[in-house]
């Protein structure tokens, strides 16, 4: 029993690791798109930029998290 409720705090953790990635990249898309708005040009240079900082600090959070949770089990 003790082993099944340990799986599904990992799969539960897991889970909110994916929420985490995808609320981190929307918010670096979204700050791209605003500065966008704000000082236009050619290529949507800040969404793109933004967009790929969120990927990075998305990557590096999970790395983190791993990680931890690897030194905990």
């Amino acid at each position: 029993m003790s082993d099944n409720k340990n799986n599904l705090r990992k799969w539960a953790v897991f889970s909110g690791i994916a929420i985490q990635m995808g609320v981190t990249i929307g918010i670096g898309v979204y700050a791209g798109r605003k500065l966008d708005e704000s000082f236009p040009n050619k290529y949507s240079a800040y969404t793109i930029i933004f967009s790929l900082l969120g990927v990075f600090i998305a990557l590096y959070a999970v790395i983190k998290q791993l990680q931890n949770m690897n030194k905990n089990d």
